[in-house]
This record gives C-alpha cells, sequence and structure tokens, in this order.
C-alpha cells in the first residue's frame, strides 16, 4: 500500500491572455474551480493508474465533494478527515502558451502535528511506501516517523523552499524533482545541464533514487551508478498544471507492479503527454486504458 499525506485543494483557474504582470488587471476569458492540490492529484493519477493508494488530509466540512471523487477513483479516503477550518485553496492562472502561474492558500493542509501523524503511520505496515510534497505541515516529522517505523519514503519537495534543505532527506528513498527545485536542492544554477544537476545530486543524498523531470526535455533516473533517460513524448500542450503530479503517480503505479525504472519511466511520460494535452487539474489526469494506447502507438512505430 502506498500512503500519501498530501495536499487537497480547491483550484479556482482563470485563462488569460499572458500571466498577469506587477499593477496589471487582466481580464480572464474562463474560469473553473475543481479538486486540486499537488497530493490530491498525485492520488488521483495513483488510481486512474491503477495503484493502490489511501490519502490522509482535511478538508473542510462543506467541500467534502472533494473527498467524493477521490473516493469515486479508487483512492481509500478513510484518512481523509473533516475541519470546520478552511480548505486549502489555489489560485491558477494559465495562459495562451500554456504556462501557469499559481498563487497557493494552505489552509487545512497545514494542520496535521506530530501526535496525528504518528497516529496514521501506526496503522502502516513496514515496507509500505509513504508519498509526501512540500503542501502539508509537519514534513520533517512525517519523514522521521515513516523512516523509523521501516516505511519507504517517496518526497516531491514542490513547491521548493529553503526549508526543504532542512528536512531529512536522507531518509527519503526517492525524490522526484524538476530542473528548478533540483538546482536549489543540489546548490546549482538553474541553468545548469542535466549531468550536472544529476552529479550534484548524488553528491548531496548518494543513498537516495532520483528522478529528475525536464518537461519536453525529457526525464532522468538516478541512482548511484545507474542512469536511464526517457525521452519526452511530443505533444502540443495546452495546460501544464498537474503534469508532474501525474508523472509522479503513474511511476509509482508502475513502482507498485513491480516494473523496471524504464517501464516506469516509460508510463508516467505517457500518462503527463496525455495530461498536457488537457486543461485543469484532475480533469486532465489520463486512465490507463489511455495510456496503454499512447504506450502502444509508440511500440507500433519503432
Amino acid at each position: 500500500m502506498l500512503y500519501n499525506y498530501g495536499s487537497i485543494n480547491l483550484d479556482h483557474v482563470y485563462r488569460v491572455p499572458h500571466l498577469v504582470r506587477p499593477g496589471e488587471t487582466l481580464a480572464s476569458h474562463a474560469y473553473q474551480v475543481g479538486l486540486g492540490g499537488k497530493g490530491a492529484n498525485q492520488s488521483l493519477a495513483l488510481a486512474r493508474a491503477g495503484g493502490q493508494v489511501a490519502h490522509w488530509g482535511r478538508l473542510n466540512t462543506r467541500d467534502l465533494w472533494a473527498r467524493d471523487l477521490l473516493d469515486e477513483a479508487g483512492v481509500n479516503v478513510e484518512g481523509v478527515l473533516e475541519t470546520s477550518g478552511p480548505s486549502g485553496h489555489a489560485i491558477i492562472q494559465v495562459d495562451d502558451q500554456a504556462e501557469n502561474s499559481i498563487l497557493l492558500f494552505p489552509g487545512a493542509n497545514h494542520i496535521c502535528g506530530r501526535k496525528e501523524l504518528a497516529e496514521m503511520i501506526a496503522g502502516a505496515t513496514t515496507g509500505d511506501w509513504l508519498l509526501l510534497q512540500n503542501e502539508c505541515s509537519a514534513l520533517s516529522d512525517a519523514i522521521e516517523l515513516a523512516h523509523q517505523a521501516g516505511l519507504k519514503v517517496a518526497f516531491n519537495p514542490a513547491p521548493m523552499t529553503n526549508s526543504v534543505l532542512d528536512l531529512p532527506l536522507e531518509s527519503c528513498d526517492l525524490l522526484f524533482v524538476n530542473q528548478g527545485e533540483a538546482a536549489w536542492l543540489a546548490g546549482v544554477a538553474e541553468d545548469a545541464s542535466a549531468e550536472e544537476l544529476l552529479t550534484a545530486l548524488n553528491a548531496r543524498l548518494p543513498e537516495c533514487q532520483m528522478v529528475l523531470t525536464l518537461g519536453g526535455d525529457g526525464a532522468w533516473y538516478q541512482f548511484k551508478g545507474q542512469r536511464h533517460f526517457q525521452p519526452a513524448i511530443k505533444v502540443e500542450a495546452v495546460d501544464t498544471t498537474a503534469a508532474g503530479d501525474t508523472f509522479i503517480g503513474y511511476y509509482l503505479a508502475a513502482v507498485q507492479e513491480g516494473a523496471g525504472v524504464a517501464g516506469c519511466l516509460a508510463l508516467a511520460a505517457a500518462a503527463a503527454s496525455l495530461g498536457v494535452q488537457r486543461e485543469g487539474a484532475a480533469h486532465s489526469i489520463p486512465r490507463r486504458n489511455e495510456v496503454e494506447q499512447v504506450l502502444a502507438s509508440i511500440r507500433s512505430h519503432t
């Protein structure tokens, strides 16, 4: 089983000609509200990929429709509890070039502490996975308690902040980072090459598996002396929101199935390529049969 202690947000998505500039008032030409949060997106992707995932999180009583959406997708939501405080939410701009800008309010995602985490982790089994992102509280406690309980820890340090550098990352088993997160974590220039990023990450955390995602430039896996490259699947992107979350969910579902590194990367890349062709966060995450069709098409042309 994989347990995801992750954010659940209400996403307010505005389609705009360009990302709003300081001091500018800009009219949007479309608006929608939906399920979001990196945690919820990754749980949804895992479930749609056929993985076994239980979500831990908090929602305001008025927003339980978001829990229902996860439940309907096959996510175990027994650990998604009600609270009287406001749910987390995000204000998302998506421009005509499919780039996005996000303003995040953590709300209920920041109310769990060490005591609550210890109670949740006590129900897990040695060898289970705990998935984390940087949108929930008490991450240091979560990593420490999970490691002590014999769980494998996967961490996506997004959104990246300096606080991540103080976490016990050496107790993580798998990190998912994009170029900016990798550069921040490794202490190198953001325009560093993939080779430089991977070398610096290995020096920083030599016992941790790394998956480095580079958008249209593909993705890399690294662990000690092993590296594997996955080219991106070339598509016309409409909206990149949740593309990384889709990649992570599908990758971890493949890990659960016992796939090798190449298989995990290929499945994740195919899923992300479908996601960026659709608008929205949760709505953009594809189902497994759709992803398998993409992989079958790629195989038929090689």
